[in-house]
């Protein structure tokens, strides 16, 4: 995990003694900001390189006197990187330079390795650079990134196609008249217009063009080009998204009652080989071959799984338990959140029949009166779920210490890391990404404390030294998991169900990912999703869509049925038939003041920039 960084202005001409004036000290201070939160993303080192695009003439102060050629005026192109050092033994320090070429790269090709720097050489090497899309179309793996190549003087960036590693951008305008690159911005801010930047090409900024130009607001939208991912008639298994197979089952697909391997039909229990298989070989990419920081970390967890007891999270470890060494412990990192809102309910009782405003109203009284309880209980739905799953992971998986990390959030402590967590989310804004953001952020995070022995109450505070992160995200968009696709399948049968799990995939790219990448690695680690490998993508969306789900079958069965009987099969008997709860729901971080119930998810939050 690395942290980007990359921005173009017009810098200081010596000979007219011009540097922008307070636009230039506005973009300056706005570039240490950016830094210092792109750093937390990569601990282990950081690095700035500044190169000087020259013009025939770049000063936009004074026009050129046809007597005097005009001054060195250049734009000034910056780049940072920070580096978590996950992959390969030797010490790296990006950005990588050669030959004036500059690359700042944060993903991973090989788990053995350093990529970076393997991918820089491969290139440097490249008779053209049109011919980067044939390279970038063959990494399997999660990626954003940035190249300057000097000879053309153009600015490659981009990331990979469901946008997997963060990359935000602001192009030019005429209050900020800078171009920016970050893989986290500083939240809601004056100097900056963030986006997501998008997946659906590679893009290259021809900056010198944009140099002879010599205006870098008007001319900026005609010197930027997008080029395709995918070139016709070319093999490029990772160039784009596969699409989900649109046959319809036949009439009436057989029902499967039970998770009982002995009734499931012949292509089904194929299909559940299969999905094991992937599943494996992208957990096992995924967590071996990770280098320690020192030699006293040896016996210390170098993988921890997001963890809730759901199907998602429980798959995920147990497949971890088999590549991880046996005398290495893996933590599930389980939070739990101090929510007012539900303690008020679990004092009183539920008030819900009666009017929301007079509802809303004695909630406020009781806060306000010191009669909400002050002893929180963390037993909440996905605690309650976890600790289940532990005992059945230490009878299944003997020898493996299992870290269970009960991170404990008093109300408190959420709302003083609230102003934070909405700047590392940022460009993201709605109630719901806050309450996914705080429950990420703490989870992540990995304080807490891990029970030492059966007696009430034996604890020991623990904190997580793992730097690799396993996240089930994708597997309900991916295999019919959510309560969207009985409703396609009650309205429109069939092929509303594939019309909807088309709508899942192609919607990947632009919902979380980017969001829980920031928050994640503003701890300094690295979140990686199984799930999401392309080539896991790939065969399910390839898979018949009656393989996958039931729509006709009840709740803890029907959903997600292909991977609920894969559970089943690895012997994964709990967790394969226990019901879905949203993170948010499930660890108590949404909705935690008296009112909040009746909050949507997709409303704004406020921020500076609202009136």
């Amino acid at each position: 995990m690395c942290g980007i960084f990359c921005s173009l202005h017009v810098g200081c001409d010596t000979d007219h003694n011009t540097c922008g004036g307070s636009k230039n000290t506005v973009y300056h201070e706005l570039s240490e900001r950016l830094k210092v939160a792109n750093a937390t993303r990569g601990p282990d080192a950081q690095e700035t390189h500044h190169v000087q695009v020259q013009g025939t003439c770049c000063d936009e102060a004074q026009a050129p006197s046809p007597n005097k050629t005009c001054g060195p005026a250049a734009f000034d192109l910056e780049f940072f990187a920070s580096e978590l050092r996950l992959r390969g033994d030797a010490p790296i320090v990006q950005p990588h330079q050669q030959d004036g070429d500059v690359f700042c790269w944060n993903g991973e090709v090989n788990a053995y390795e350093n990529d970076g720097a393997k991918l820089f050489q491969s290139i440097h090497a490249l008779s053209a650079m049109d011919d980067l899309p044939f390279l970038l179309g063959r990494i399997e793996g999660p990626y954003a990134f940035v190249y300057y190549h000097a000879k053309s003087r153009k600015l490659y960036f981009g990331r990979d196609p469901l946008g997997r590693r963060s990359l935000l951008i602001h192009k030019p305008s005429v209050f900020n008249p800078y171009f920016l690159l970050a893989s986290v911005s500083v939240g809601d801010d004056q100097g900056y217009v963030m986006e997501e930047l998008s997946t659906d090409a590679i893009f290259c900024l021809d900056v010198g063009q944009l140099c002879e130009s010599k205006e870098i607001t008007q001319h900026f939208d005609n010197s930027l080009t997008c080029i395709p991912r995918h070139i016709d008639r070319q093999i490029l298994p990772f160039a784009k998204l596969g699409r989900v197979n649109t046959t319809l089952p036949p009439d009436a697909p057989p029902l499967v009652p039970s998770l009982d391997f002995a009734i499931v039909p012949r292509d089904l229990a194929i299909a559940i080989d299969n999905l094991i298989d992937h599943l494996d070989r992208s957990v096992m990419l995924r967590v071996q071959n990770i280098p320690r920081r020192t030699s006293s970390e040896k016996g210390k967890a170098q993988v921890a799984v997001l963890f809730s007891g759901g199907i998602d999270s429980t798959i995920l470890a147990f497949l971890a338990h088999r590549h991880v060494p046996l005398d290495e412990p893996i933590d599930l990192l389980n939070v739990s959140f101090q929510n007012p809102r539900k303690i008020q309910v679990q004092t009183d009782g539920n008030i819900g029949a009666i009017p929301k405003r007079e509802k809303k109203r004695q909630l406020k009284a009781a806060e306000i009166n010191g009669a909400m309880k002050e002893s929180a209980s963390y037993m909440v739905p996905d605690r309650v779920t976890g600790l289940q799953e532990v005992e059945e992971f230490r009878r299944i998986c003997p020898g493996r210490t299992w870290n269970f990390v009960e991170v404990d959030v008093p109300y408190e402590e959420s709302q003083a890391a609230r102003a934070a967590v909405e700047a590392i989310m940022f460009p993201g804004r709605t109630v719901m990404d806050l309450s996914l953001a705080m429950a990420l952020y703490f989870a992540s995070k990995g304080v807490g404390r891990v029970r030492i022995s059966a007696a009430p109450d034996d604890y020991q505070s623990y904190t997580s030294t793992a730097r690799v992160l396993l996240n089930g995200l994708g597997s309900d968009e991916l295999l019919g998991g959510y309560g969207r696709h009985r409703t396609a399948y009650a309205t429109r049968g069939w092929q509303g169900v594939i019309d909807e799990l088309q709508l899942e995939l192609d919607r990947i790219p632009t919902r979380n990912l980017g969001r829980d990448d920031r928050v994640i690695s503003s701890h300094g680690k690295e979140t990686r999703h199984p799930f999401l490998s392309l080539t896991v993508v790939s065969f399910l969306a390839g898979l018949p869509v009656h393989l996958k789900l039931d729509p006709r079958l009840e709740l803890g069965l029907g959903d997600k049925m292909l991977l609920r009987l894969a559970a089943r099969k690895v012997g994964l008997l709990e967790a394969s038939v226990r019901k879905k709860k949203a993170m948010q729901f499930g660890s108590h971080s949404a909705r935690m003041e008296a009112g909040e119930a009746e909050k949507r998810g997709d409303l704004m939050i406020r921020t500076v920039s609202d009136p």
